[in-house]
């Protein structure tokens, strides 16, 4: 993010601290993103200013966080969205912290920061409750986890702009994805409600989320992993519908992926995408042309990758759209050349730097779109794929369920933090690594970690929807469909595309060659020899 403020920042950690303490002042640290439009704003409106700019110099010492390239500083410290402006105490505690300020807010907290610090200096200083007691409350998985989950999102779902919940409106992929396979018909009029408000028409491609309960108020930046999330829930919408309002706007969407956010040097997909003065979006298409392109953050992050790798083959596994796949290739192989070793996700790398190293969101991610392309694709992964599970179970692993990172850093980095998106995505992925390689340690490890969550599962919202389905795959076990062809054959494609994407598809399975069966549990089917008998075989598995 380039800096047009007069504040001195420092890069976080040990050297800013150790100043701050030193000097003994109080730490100004600043959470902003490239994509995020407010924050800079608050540059060229508050920290611009010469008076202002020079009070933060004189008192605090500043430090600036990309959130994107250190998420664990991000979730730590986050006030509710960026910027996120914190004061802390040498020792990484918090003061107080607040939002978006204005040059008169940014003055007032400054002069209420230098009191607080005068009277009380690092005792004001606190830990945030997260942290302090990071056990979650633990229990049973039962049937009725998915229905207190369905429950909650028809009850959330807005009849009267659509979306869900009557605030901000997001638009929830995991959430999509649940009810599409539960309430077909609240999802499709969600799903229709995203598309209309939120995808970019022009370029392709979809808005992070709107301000408004009426889908006003647009945030017109596109993050890679928010718009990968989305063309895997628009396909899997296709796949159930076979309509071209749902597959249209996934097509779309990875046009705008594989142009604006391809990186060609690294041969993979770049994090995000600024918005344009909002004008611009007002434009016609050939005024649009005209002006001039939005910047990119060429970023490669492992997991946003991953992400992208997984929708894509998602939608090659339905359309055999040769671009979608293509692109998933390329992106894999740099992934796996450049971003992990022994099982171990590197966050991120450039010519200057990397990130950190084991993120369990990051290990997560990975490891699923190593299971999709092994489904889809029959890739020679698995071996990688073991390797990141037990690398991520060896280090991440603490009681039941998982921390976010090794726990070392200066402040509140050294402190646990278990993040429940983290540990649901992973224990998903589990569950697919158990069907494909037999080992039911994997499924062992996904329900132990769902349980150490599940204490609190009627409290979950539409962002953690994958929670319960998940559970449903454990309780249930997850449809499966083995193929003794190797992939791309008619019976192989056949299996891709029965309509349930929570489904797992094993090809290169021990089967007599040109047979396919389809298993659910202790339930298992007759041979199935043609397309249309795989469409039979599922349905007499599910009766």
């Amino acid at each position: 993010m380039e800096d047009r403020t007069r504040v001195e920042w420092r890069e976080w950690g040990q050297k800013a601290f150790q100043e701050a303490s030193d000097l003994d002042q109080p730490v100004l640290l600043s959470l902003t993103a490239t994509w995020c439009d407010y924050c800079h704003e608050m540059d060229e409106k508050t920290y611009a200013v010469p008076t202002l700019a020079a009070n933060v110099n004189d008192a605090f010492v500043p430090v600036r966080v990309d959130v994107d390239r250190r998420p664990r500083v991000r979730d730590r410290y986050n006030m509710g969205g960026f910027p996120s402006t914190v004061f802390l105490t040498p020792e990484g505690t918090v003061l107080t912290g607040s939002g978006y300020l204005g040059y008169d807010g940014m003055r007032q907290v400054i002069e209420s920061v230098r009191e607080m610090w005068a009277e009380r200096g690092a005792d004001a200083g606190r830990i945030p409750r997260a942290l302090r007691d990071d056990t979650p409350p633990s229990g049973e998985l039962t049937g009725d986890v998915e229905a207190t989950m369905l429950g909650g999102l028809t009850e959330a779902y807005d009849e009267l702009a659509g979306g869900f919940g009557d605030g901000p409106k997001f638009p929830f992929p995991d959430a999509l994805e649940f009810t599409l396979k539960r309430d077909r018909e609240t999802a499709l009029r969600s799903f229709d409600a995203v598309s209309a408000n939120l995808l970019d028409e022009y370029e392709g491609g979809f808005y992070r989320f709107a301000t408004e309960r009426n889908w006003s108020g647009l945030h017109h930046e596109k993050l890679l992993a928010e718009n990968a999330a989305l063309v895997r829930a628009f396909a899997n919408a296709y796949l159930y519908t076979g309509r071209d309002e749902y597959r249209g706007p996934a097509e779309r969407t990875i046009g705008y992926l594989t142009t604006t956010l391809w990186n060609d040097d690294a041969d993979a997909f770049a994090g995000s995408q600024t918005p344009a003065d909002p004008e611009v979006y007002t434009l016609e298409p050939s005024d649009r042309e005209a002006g001039e392109e939005p910047p990119v953050d060429d970023t490669v992050y492992a997991g946003a990758n991953a992400v992208a790798i997984d929708a894509l083959l998602t939608y090659y596994a339905y359309t055999d759209d040769e671009r979608a796949r293509r692109y998933a290739e390329r992106a894999l192989e740099y992934l796996r050349a450049e971003l992990l070793e022994d099982g171990v996700v590197t966050h991120y790398r450039t010519d200057s730097e990397e990130g950190c190293r084991c993120l369990l969101s990051a290990q997560a991610r990975v490891l699923e779109a190593l299971t999709t392309a092994h489904s889809v694709l029959g890739a020679d992964v698995l071996d990688d794929g073991r390797a990141v599970a037990d690398a991520t179970g060896e280090r991440l692993r603490d009681g039941d369920s998982f921390v976010d990172a090794p726990g070392e850093g200066v402040g509140l980095l050294e402190y646990p933090l278990r993040p429940l998106e983290g540990n649901v995505e992973l224990a998903d992925a589990l569950v697919d690594l158990w069907v494909l390689t037999g080992q039911k340690r994997y499924a062992d490890i996904a329900r132990e970690t769902l349980e150490d969550f599940a204490g609190a599962s009627d409290r979950f919202g539409p962002q953690v929807a994958g929670y319960a389905s998940t559970v449903t795959r454990l309780l249930e076990e997850p449809l499966v469909v083995r193929v003794g062809d190797e992939p791309g054959s008619a019976l192989h494609r056949a299996g891709l595309r029965v309509a349930d994407h929570e489904k797992v598809v094993v090809p290169d399975a021990d089967l007599e060659g040109g047979t396919a069966r389809i298993e659910r549990g202790d339930r298992v089917s007759e041979v199935a020899k043609t397309p249309e008998e795989v469409g039979e075989r599922v349905r007499a598995v599910l009766e």
